[in-house]
C-alpha cells in the first residue's frame, strides 16, 4: 500500500482553480484542501503511470524517481505550469511560482517505482 501526498504553494497572484486544475490532471481522484499551501492525497498512481507511458518517459521517470530514494519513500517536484496541460515534466530547479512537489511512501519502495515506472530496458546479459 503506498501513502501519496502533494504539496503546491498557490501564490496570491495565481489563480487557486488553476492550481487545483493542475494537480488534477495528473492525480484525478486527489483529495485536495488548503488555499495559499495546497496538500492532496492521491488515491492512485495509475493516472501518473499512464501519462509515463504516454509520453515515452518511463526510464527518466524511474532514474528521477531511485534516485530520490530515502528509506521507504521517493520524492520529486513536478513543473507546474506544465501540469496544467495534464503534461509529466519533472523539474530539476526551482520555478519562479513554485512546483508540485510529490512524496511516495510505500513498504516496498523500489517494487512501487517498478510497478509505476517500469524499465524500457532489455534486462543485460549479466543480469542487472
Amino acid at each position: 500500500m503506498a501513502e501519496v501526498r502533494v504539496t503546491a504553494m498557490c501564490h496570491p497572484t495565481e489563480d487557486r482553480t488553476k492550481v487545483v486544475g493542475a494537480i488534477s490532471s495528473i492525480f484525478p481522484g486527489a483529495d485536495i484542501r488548503g488555499e495559499g499551501a495546497i496538500e492532496a492525497s492521491v488515491p492512485s498512481l495509475e493516472h501518473f503511470g499512464e501519462l509515463l507511458v504516454r509520453q515515452q518517459i518511463r526510464d527518466a521517470a524511474r532514474a528521477i524517481m531511485r534516485r530520490n530514494v530515502s528509506g521507504n519513500s521517493t520524492s520529486f517536484t513536478l513543473n507546474k505550469q506544465v501540469a496544467t496541460a495534464g503534461k509529466v515534466s519533472f523539474s530539476e530547479e526551482s520555478h519562479p511560482l513554485g512546483d508540485i512537489t510529490v512524496t511516495i511512501t510505500a513498504d516496498d519502495i523500489d517494487a512501487l517505482i517498478d510497478m509505476v515506472a517500469p524499465s524500457t530496458r532489455p534486462p543485460r546479459r549479466d543480469g542487472k
